[in-house]
């Protein structure tokens, strides 16, 4: 049995608290779990910081987690912490992430909104894998919306084809209709015109009205499944949306009093609850489902499965595949050359699998380049000209799941240095790189970049192509049209930047 993990969430609302183990038949095993209250996205979203009164409140809050984790022999240095929306979105959040590792022991990681998705991806399908109900055949929504950001995913049969952190949150929701002394109509009013205005983009990606499956996350949906909804299982509840409707519109009428006194939530919690069902509801409304799903888990299990578990070859594999799916999504958004793409990809991947041992890189970078293969184009979309600076910026722009934004940086850059006269070298930006990521990028980019030519055509003229290497030369070999003059003009433009990298000339035969 492996020894008990914690993980610690910093959210717009309260500070969480998970502690669990894996059991000897593999069963994920929650030990114990602590929740207390406090306002940082009240401060974030009304002021732009974290108030010295809520700093000290946190402090002492996790002082309090750290006595409690002792007592499961975990330390401050074992216990992973993140903070969320509220702490990312802080202008004084380095100096607040410095407080708490000074006062208290604990080193916060502050995540972005997509790898908030991938924490969620993960934690949903560990909780339904025992289930009938299952996220990899379905066309399906997954919504967690928290008080500082929604997080949503879209499934289409089972394979990522959106994933969207949205600044739309219950508490930030509440601070609009506060400043303007607006009321909870006002709060529907807003919330409907932010979701009208999303709708759109999300259609492009998956037909809304296919939706079989609503999986809802959050405490304050949880809340709805005891009072409104049936377990299914010990983690799981339904609900049908018919009934839901009616709960939502019954708590409208509540008093802030009577939330708390009925619900057991605390005054900070029952402040957001009625808007955050408001919100929920009108999500379900873009759909034609009769029943609303909802599992008792959060990205902070998540997490912890994450780092419990030992490495899982077909897991990683689906996950890389989900990652590879939202990015071919975003091609088509863009109206990308599939074919091309596609082929720039399997070239990309023979290049880097057939020198692995020389590039020294892990499977996570050999995701990025089959990522930046597939979107090395997309900027097309724009303009033709400099089509890999449009590239660049539409890639940072996007949101690819699975990836961070460190990620998604590095693949613009691979996607900006496909194409050009400019070495990378030459390149502001990428000398501000910390010296690993610069080699990252220059490696992907090299083996791009003769990918690319290789179909400069975009006709796929070669085909069953490999390569071999001499002490000083790269032999490209293949089947294909006996006019290959173009390809070899491109690779005599574009090979430069391999031949400095690897140090191999680039023979086509």
């Amino acid at each position: 049995m492996q020894a008990p993990q914690a993980v610690i969430e910093i959210g717009s609302t309260g500070i969480r608290l998970l502690v669990a183990e894996i059991t000897e038949q593999k069963k994920f095993n929650i030990l114990d779990r602590s929740e207390q209250p406090v306002a940082i996205g009240r401060d974030v979203f009304t002021t732009g910081f974290i108030s010295r009164d809520t700093l000290l409140s946190c402090t002492q809050i996790l002082n309090l987690f750290s006595e409690q984790l002792a007592g499961w022999g975990i330390n401050s240095a074992g216990t992973t912490v993140i903070g969320t929306s509220a702490v990312r979105e802080a202008s004084n959040r380095d100096p607040f992430v410095d407080r708490i590792k000074v006062k208290t022991g604990f080193t916060v990681r502050v995540i972005d909104g997509i790898e908030e998705n991938r924490l969620m991806y993960i934690a949903v399908t560990e909780c339904l894998k025992d289930e009938s109900v299952s996220v990899q055949q379905s066309d399906s929504i997954i919504l967690d919306i928290s008080g500082g950001a929604t997080e949503m995913m879209l499934m289409e049969r089972g394979r990522m084809a959106g994933a969207h952190s949205m600044r739309l949150g219950s508490v930030i929701i509440g601070q609009q209709v506060q400043s303007m002394a607006g009321t909870l109509d006002d709060a529907r009013l807003f919330i409907e015109e932010f979701i009208r205005n999303t709708r759109g983009s999300l259609n492009t990606e998956l037909n809304l009205d296919r939706i079989q499956q609503f999986i809802a996350l959050g405490n304050d949906m949880k809340l709805a499944a005891i009072f409104a909804g049936k377990p299914v299982s010990a983690f799981l509840w339904e609900i049908q949306r018919s009934d839901f409707d009616s709960f939502v519109e019954e708590i409208q009428q509540y008093t802030l009093e009577e939330c708390v006194a009925r619900f057991k939530l605390s005054y900070t919690d029952a402040q957001t609850f009625q808007i955050s069902l408001l919100a929920y509801r009108q999500f379900v409304r873009l759909t034609n489902v009769g029943t609303i799903i909802v599992p008792e888990t959060s990205i902070r299990e998540g997490l912890l499965i994450s780092q419990l578990y030992a490495p899982d070859e077909r897991l990683d594999q689906e996950f890389t595949d989900q990652i590879i799916a939202s990015a071919t999504t975003l091609l088509n958004k863009y109206q990308g050359d599939k074919k091309h793409a596609q082929y720039v990809r399997g070239v990309s991947l023979m290049i880097y699998d057939s020198m692995q041992e020389e590039l020294g890189l892990s499977e996570h970078v050999r995701m990025l380049l089959e990522v930046s293969a597939i979107l090395h184009d997309i900027g097309m979309f724009i303009r033709a000209e400099d089509h890999n600076l449009h590239s660049c910026y539409i890639i940072r722009q996007a949101e690819i799941f699975g990836l961070s934004r460190e990620d998604t940086n590095l693949v613009a850059l691979i996607a900006k240095f496909h194409k050009g006269s400019r070495l990378p070298q030459d390149d502001e930006e990428f000398r501000l790189l910390a010296r690993k990521s610069r080699m990252t990028v220059l490696k992907l980019s090299a083996i791009l970049r003769v990918a690319d030519a290789l179909d400069r055509s975009h006709s796929q003229k070669l085909s069953q192509l490999s390569v071999s290497f001499t002490h000083d030369a790269a032999t490209f070999r293949a089947n294909g049209h006996p006019n290959l003059g173009l390809e070899k003009l491109a690779l005599q433009e574009k090979g430069d930047l391999f031949e400095n990298v690897f140090g191999y000339k680039i023979v086509l035969v």
